[in-house]
């Protein structure tokens, strides 16, 4: 079975962020990136080409598909600012209730900018996704 076809690479996170066209996108974007690195306590990885991770896993699927991937990361895009939160949303209402403006995914947390949300709120939610992570794939 194929792994996952988003992969850790050696590319400069540092290079990625600072060459992000928006101004305003590229300070939130070093700001989510100092708060999942304090938070995680792992370096910052680029994943693909556009995608910042901390931190990793291994998943093993019932269908044999297996693969490693960020506990917790974003995308800096054109459109808005993706954080993975991988366990996804459904034991997060309360925080949920509290951020602020933003859409989700099925583990993707869309925001157009971190003055939108409440940034103790958030900080939260990437806490206890960590924590979710850390349970159901110890290290």
């Amino acid at each position: 079975m194929a792994g996952n076809k988003t992969r850790k690479t050696a590319a400069s996170v540092k290079k990625f962020l600072d060459g992000v066209d928006n101004a305003r996108r590229r300070e939130d974007a070093w700001v989510v990136h100092d708060l999942m690195a304090e938070l995680s306590g792992q370096p910052a990885t680029m994943w693909g080409s556009s995608l910042v991770g901390f931190g990793s896993y291994h998943y093993k699927y019932d269908s044999g598909r297996e693969g490693d991937f960020m506990r917790v990361g974003f995308s800096p895009r054109k459109q808005n600012m993706v954080l993975y939160i991988m366990p996804g949303f459904g034991s997060y209402d309360d925080l949920m209730a509290k951020l602020g403006k933003h859409k989700t995914g099925k583990s993707c947390l869309y925001i157009n900018k971190l003055d939108d949300v409440h940034m103790p709120t958030l900080r939260k939610l990437v806490a206890a996704s960590l924590k979710a992570m850390k349970k159901k794939y110890p290290d």
